[in-house]
């Protein structure tokens, strides 16, 4: 399985590693928009959100800080990345002193990970799918209780709904007795899922991302529970990671809806000078999808320990 596409991830057909690719016109506008080395959402304070002006990347690494401080790693661990995308979790795990094993099913995401990364001591990034991973990937042995601790921050939603319970149960076998997983995703958060085609009709979203719809909060952890892991905590991110981000994108989107608005944003980023007329047609619905989207969904963190 090293290398492929896990079966229940991706969106009408088209694998999920495909949603991070030059034809995505939302990841376009982001990256002018300041992502680089991350791509999840990012965390959002309102003493903060001044700061919006000058790009995503502070946001983003703000939620990785709090996605790591859940994780507790502590030098000498060894840690599994999971949906590592281009390696800047992996990076700082192995900054702590942690030996790292970043692993991704996008060929092209490990690529640019090791090209920035590679060189550091204690990491590893390796092609493989996290929902069936092999016996070793690379020189990396993926054997029963290896690890301290599997990370992965905005990477499940991909997976599909037997994706995600797979991926519990991998990262349950790799994980020794008194390790952890913390899991990092877009769910919904009540008993009554929303219905994703309702929020997203034209389905601009999810084929931005290539994924299915989310996962219910409550499932989540009876997946998890049902795996075997005992619940630490459960954090709910949704108000400053997909509430504040959605308005965000809503004002963006009003601002790009005019010449002059266009003009604006090309003076503050120059580089979305190369937007064509059909470039900001094809952006502006899937702004607003996705500003939409984010009114309803939610956003949790879940801490997820492995019994001694």
């Amino acid at each position: 399985m090293n290398g492929a596409i896990p079966s229940s991830g991706g969106y009408d057909g088209i694998p999920a590693s495909d949603g991070y690719d030059d034809v995505n016109v939302f990841l376009r506008f982001l990256q002018h928009l300041g992502w680089d080395d991350l791509l999840n959402v990012g965390y959002f304070t309102w003493p903060t959100l001044p700061a919006a002006i000058n790009g995503g990347a502070p946001f983003q690494r703000a939620l990785v800080r709090r996605s790591l401080a859940l994780l507790r790693a502590e030098p000498g661990h060894l840690v599994l990345d999971a949906g590592c995308g281009r390696g800047h979790t992996t990076a700082r795990l192995a900054d702590a002193g942690c030996r790292v094993v970043g692993v991704d099913v996008s060929a092209r995401q490990i690529a640019w990970a090791r090209d920035r990364f590679g060189r550091r001591p204690r990491v590893a990034f390796e092609v493989a799918d996290v929902t069936a991973l092999p016996t070793t990937a690379g020189r990396t042995d993926l054997a029963d209780q290896s690890f301290d601790r599997v990370h992965c921050l905005e990477a499940a939603f991909h997976f599909g709904p037997e994706g995600r319970a797979a991926f519990l149960a991998e990262s349950h076998r790799l994980l020794r007795p008194g390790g952890r997983l913390v899991l990092v995703d877009f769910t919904w958060p009540t008993r009554a899922t929303p219905q994703i085609d309702r929020l997203d009709p034209h389905g601009l979203v999810r084929r931005s991302w290539r994924f299915q719809d989310f996962e219910n909060l409550d499932g989540y952890l009876r997946k998890a529970t049902a795996t075997g892991f005992r619940i630490a905590a459960v954090h709910d991110w949704t108000r400053p990671v997909v509430r504040r981000s959605a308005r965000l994108i809503g004002t963006i989107g009003t601002v790009a809806a005019t010449r002059a608005g266009r003009r604006a944003l090309c003076t503050r980023w120059a580089g979305l000078r190369e937007f064509t007329t059909a470039d900001w047609n094809a952006l502006l619905p899937v702004v607003a999808a996705h500003a939409a989207a984010g009114r309803e969904m939610g956003y949790s963190a879940l801490v997820l320990d492995r019994p001694r």
